[in-house]
């Protein structure tokens, strides 16, 4: 399955379908330590605030000046290579 973005009520906040299960409920913020695959990748995107996995799917929040348009595709990318989408 190809990662799918969906948006959020929160036009802060993205979610992208992966399908398959990426364990959590956790939240990672950048400066935390030990951050796994792919939160580590996520955060050190230009304007990614937190990451956020559960289910099938990771929800980024972006910080307000930070642009979905930068965002987005790196993020898709960064999470197919993860997981094999």
């Amino acid at each position: 399955m190809a990662v799918e973005i969906h948006q959020t009520p929160n036009p802060n906040a993205l979610k992208f379908a992966v399908g398959v299960d990426v364990g959590g409920p956790h939240t990672f913020v950048a400066g935390g330590d030990d951050l796994p695959a792919p939160a580590d990748a996520l955060l050190e995107l230009p304007g990614v605030a937190s990451v956020f996995m559960t289910a099938d799917f990771v929800t980024l929040s972006k910080m307000p000046d930070g642009s979905w348009d930068d965002i987005a595709e790196a993020a898709r990318g960064i999470l197919a290579a993860h997981f094999g989408a």
